[in-house]
């Protein structure tokens, strides 16, 4: 087989490379930064752990309070990729901030808190206008390949990503760090600047207009299946993200070395989920994959309660849970991800997603406060083996819907669409 073959197709597409290029090298940058903001907290500013908690509170912050403002602002615009660019550009210059004002001898705790949730929120901007922006360069039809191939990035950056802002760090100190993922927003407006697909038109303002996507997900049965069990995800799964370093290090006596390791075994799953993910849904089919990836996602994640005995064992264990469960995870992300860009109009798809995001991610601060009050009542091993055995039980959702039967994606509905029942094509 020539080497030209052995590439993805979309791959031989310039401006689906281009925009895949961008999102890669901006991905990457991300987990710089997600390592050298806390860093610079507390190694430069010596924040204590209510400031950190305050830092991570104007991280989430922005995806839970602006996704439907953004998206109902989206789809009224033209130009949702210059957006884009702008966006890029904006969180260049907040990044670029940290470091001159240390340069300076000026930056202070109350300026990490401003940036966190200024990136934050451009960066739900820029998540809410690349849904349309995906759609106008991806065919249906290789929706899944698409998504594997951006959700391998993200996997590549979750690998490479927190072990280089660590060198960054340790290197430049944890201001100067920040430059490098300043520059990955500029490497990506730049390739977003050099593509220029057609894009859908805006939407026409009208009555309703704002909370339009919220009430279409509730009122679309499809939709309104992912939403439940994505939030049963998010909320058992946060409950169990909040306890297990606590347990692992504390009760199961794993040093920081080796717990990092064992996250690093979940993203080496993740990208081999990324990579397999398209054969498998050809293979199975949309909704069979929905299925296999909420349980390869929950069931490997109950050895981690399930983990006693010889440390070698129990470093296997964990091992084996997080990377089983983060080749589920993938799976389930490119194929919900696919289902919803084929299944949301054009003319509402910002608002759609603003919605969806915003549901889910009001799950997350509940999920860990749930873990932290439960697990101070009930123990921490307890507390993990509700939460693991609540993620699996996501499923339940999905099983029997005529989701879980779903052999291709349903064709893209009219940008006329209005709320109501998913297509027929969706529903079985």
């Amino acid at each position: 087989m020539a080497l030209t073959e052995r590439i993805p197709a979309l791959m031989r597409e310039r401006e689906f490379r281009r925009y895949w290029t961008g999102q890669t090298v901006s991905l990457a940058g991300d987990q710089i930064t997600l390592m050298a903001l806390p860093l610079a907290a507390v190694l430069v500013l010596g924040a204590d752990a209510a400031e950190m908690g305050w830092l991570k509170t104007a991280e989430l912050l922005p995806a839970l309070l602006l996704n439907l403002p953004f998206g109902a602002w989206a789809d009224r615009q033209a130009r949702r990729r210059r957006v884009m660019i702008a966006t890029d550009l904006g969180r260049a210059a907040l990044v670029l901030s940290l470091p001159v004002a240390y340069v300076l001898d000026m930056l202070t705790l109350g300026q990490l808190y401003v940036v966190a949730f200024a990136v934050g929120a451009l960066g739900v901007l820029f998540d809410v206008c690349n849904a349309t922006l995906f759609v106008a360069l991806v065919p249906v039809e290789r929706y899944v390949q698409a998504n594997s191939l951006v959700n391998g990035s993200r996997s590549m950056a979750w690998l490479a990503g927190p072990g280089a802002g660590g060198l960054l760090v340790q290197v430049l100190t944890a201001p100067f760090a920040l430059v490098a993922d300043a520059f990955t927003y500029l490497i990506s407006a730049a390739y977003l600047a050099r593509i220029a697909p057609a894009e859908p038109a805006p939407a026409p303002v009208r009555k309703g207009h704002f909370s339009e996507g919220l009430r279409w997900v509730l009122k679309n049965r499809s939709m309104r299946t992912l939403f439940a069990a994505a939030g049963t995800v998010q909320f058992f799964n946060f409950m169990f993200a909040t306890l297990f370093v606590l347990y692992a290090t504390t009760r199961l006596g794993l040093s920081a070395g080796v717990l990092g390791a064992i996250l690093s075994a979940g993203a080496i799953g993740g990208l081999i989920g990324a990579v397999t993910a398209s054969a498998v849904v050809r293979r199975i089919g949309v909704g069979p994959s929905l299925v296999a990836g909420f349980l390869g996602f929950g069931v490997p994640l109950l050895l981690v309660p399930a983990a006693h005995g010889p440390k070698p064992l129990v470093i296997g264990l964990l091992f084996a849970a997080e990377f089983l469960s983060c080749v589920g995870v993938m799976l389930v992300d490119i194929a919900s991800g696919s289902l919803q860009m084929a299944l949301v109009p054009d003319a509402i798809r910002s608002r759609v997603m603003g919605a969806f995001r915003t549901l889910n991610h009001g799950f997350r601060p509940l999920g860990a406060l749930a873990g932290g009050l439960i697990g101070s009542t009930l123990d921490l091993r307890p507390t993990l083996w509700i939460a693991t055995i609540g993620t699996v039980l996501a499923v339940v959702w999905v099983l029997p819907s005529p989701l879980a039967r779903l052999r291709e994606l349903p064709k893209p509905q009219s940008a006329a669409a209005q709320p109501g029942p998913a297509p027929a094509a969706a529903e079985g």
